[in-house]
Protein backbone atom coordinates (compact mmCIF):
# COMPACT_ATOMS: atom_id res chain seq x y z
CA UNK A 1 0.00 0.00 0.00
CA UNK A 2 1.28 3.42 -0.94
CA UNK A 3 0.55 6.74 0.74
CA UNK A 4 -1.85 7.63 -2.09
CA UNK A 5 -3.77 4.37 -1.49
CA UNK A 6 -4.08 5.25 2.19
CA UNK A 7 -5.34 8.75 1.33
CA UNK A 8 -7.91 7.35 -1.12
CA UNK A 9 -9.15 4.74 1.37
CA UNK A 10 -9.51 7.36 4.12
CA UNK A 11 -11.34 9.77 1.80
CA UNK A 12 -13.81 7.08 0.70
CA UNK A 13 -14.38 5.64 4.18
CA UNK A 14 -15.00 8.97 5.92
CA UNK A 15 -16.55 10.98 3.05
CA UNK A 16 -13.64 13.42 2.87
CA UNK A 17 -12.08 15.21 -0.05
CA UNK A 18 -8.68 13.99 -1.24
CA UNK A 19 -7.16 17.22 0.09
CA UNK A 20 -8.63 16.72 3.58
CA UNK A 21 -7.52 13.08 3.67
CA UNK A 22 -4.01 14.07 2.53
CA UNK A 23 -3.78 16.66 5.31
CA UNK A 24 -4.79 14.05 7.90
CA UNK A 25 -2.25 11.48 6.66
CA UNK A 26 0.50 14.12 6.45
CA UNK A 27 -0.32 15.30 9.98
CA UNK A 28 -0.01 11.74 11.26
CA UNK A 29 3.34 11.17 9.54
CA UNK A 30 4.70 14.53 10.74
CA UNK A 31 3.70 13.56 14.28
CA UNK A 32 5.60 10.28 13.93
CA UNK A 33 8.69 12.09 12.62
CA UNK A 34 8.62 14.67 15.41
CA UNK A 35 8.34 11.91 18.00
CA UNK A 36 11.33 10.08 16.45
CA UNK A 37 13.42 13.28 16.40
CA UNK A 38 12.76 13.69 20.12
CA UNK A 39 13.79 10.08 20.78
CA UNK A 40 10.22 9.01 21.52
CA UNK A 41 8.36 5.81 20.87
CA UNK A 42 5.08 5.18 19.06
CA UNK A 43 2.91 2.25 20.05
CA UNK A 44 -0.20 1.18 18.16
CA UNK A 45 -1.90 -1.58 20.14
CA UNK A 46 -2.51 -4.71 18.13
CA UNK A 47 -0.25 -3.51 15.32
CA UNK A 48 3.24 -2.83 16.66
CA UNK A 49 5.61 -0.23 17.99
CA UNK A 50 8.09 2.13 16.40
CA UNK A 51 11.21 3.44 18.13
CA UNK A 52 14.59 4.90 17.26
CA UNK A 53 17.60 2.64 17.68
CA UNK A 54 21.03 4.13 18.30
CA UNK A 55 24.02 2.46 16.68
CA UNK A 56 27.59 3.08 17.85
CA UNK A 57 30.48 3.86 15.54
CA UNK A 58 32.34 0.83 14.23
CA UNK A 59 34.97 -0.25 11.72
CA UNK A 60 33.47 -1.64 8.55
CA UNK A 61 34.80 -2.84 5.22
CA UNK A 62 34.25 -1.50 1.74
CA UNK A 63 32.94 -4.60 -0.08
CA UNK A 64 34.41 -3.51 -3.40
CA UNK A 65 37.97 -2.75 -2.28
CA UNK A 66 38.18 -4.52 1.07
CA UNK A 67 39.55 -1.36 2.70
CA UNK A 68 38.62 -0.65 6.33
CA UNK A 69 36.33 2.34 6.79
CA UNK A 70 35.05 4.14 9.88
CA UNK A 71 31.26 4.08 10.10
CA UNK A 72 29.83 6.98 12.11
CA UNK A 73 27.26 6.47 14.87
CA UNK A 74 23.70 6.73 13.64
CA UNK A 75 20.06 6.64 14.66
CA UNK A 76 17.57 4.60 12.69
CA UNK A 77 13.83 3.95 12.99
CA UNK A 78 12.89 0.42 14.03
CA UNK A 79 9.53 -1.40 13.93
CA UNK A 80 8.59 -4.29 16.19
CA UNK A 81 5.48 -6.15 15.09
CA UNK A 82 2.70 -6.66 17.64
CA UNK A 83 1.53 -10.09 18.76
CA UNK A 84 -1.98 -9.68 17.32
CA UNK A 85 -0.71 -8.61 13.88
CA UNK A 86 1.76 -11.47 13.85
CA UNK A 87 -1.07 -13.94 14.54
CA UNK A 88 -3.28 -12.43 11.82
CA UNK A 89 -0.54 -12.63 9.20
CA UNK A 90 0.47 -16.13 10.20
CA UNK A 91 -3.13 -17.29 9.96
Amino acid sequence: MKKSDLVTALAEKKNLTEKQATEIVDLMFKGFINEFKNGGRIEIRGFGSFCVREYKAYKGRNPRTGDAVNVKPKRSPFFKVGRELKKMVDG
